[in-house]
């Protein structure tokens, strides 16, 4: 007889009750749902929008920072990317000192629809964030940095 055959359902429902991955994915799931549907009329996801603010800096970041930024590796950044250089919203330019390094540029295209879409995510977020208990985010944010810097 296997482990599993053996195995409590009341461990089952502690899982489900106490497990923070499942939590926080579904958490991510809801939020990403929430911001997919804000952002639907410009054509973007929340992903492609996280994407797009990552790249609004005074000088091009090369590819490394942002997938570190984003938490994806390189070979992800670079399929996440396609469809926003396709539609003329990011390029990517050779750096300047190392003309093999990939740095990421919002084109004015891109800036145009990230000064539209920034209104929305302030106003998505500010809701969100009158549904959690007063004083709790700037916890919740500082304890999913510290959970996110330890993997």
């Amino acid at each position: 007889m296997s482990n599993l055959e053996t195995l409590p359902h009341a461990t089952t429902l502690h899982v489900r009750d106490h497990c923070l991955c499942l939590h926080a994915q579904r958490a991510a799931r809801a939020l990403a749902r929430r911001f997919d549907r804000a952002f639907r009329h410009l054509g973007i996801n929340n992903g492609q929008f996280s994407l797009l603010i990552s790249l609004n800096r005074p000088e091009p970041p090369a590819m490394s920072p942002v997938a570190e930024l984003l938490a994806m590796d390189r070979t992800t950044l670079t399929a996440v990317l396609k469809p926003l250089t396709r539609r003329g919203l990011v390029e990517i330019v050779a750096g300047e000192k190392d003309r093999r390094e990939k740095r990421l540029k919002l084109t004015p295209a891109g800036l145009a629809l990230l000064a539209e879409a920034t209104p929305i995510w302030i106003a998505e977020h500010a809701d969100v964030e009158t549904r959690l208990p007063q004083g709790d985010v700037d916890r919740l944010r500082q304890d999913l940095l510290i959970i996110s810097k330890e993997v």
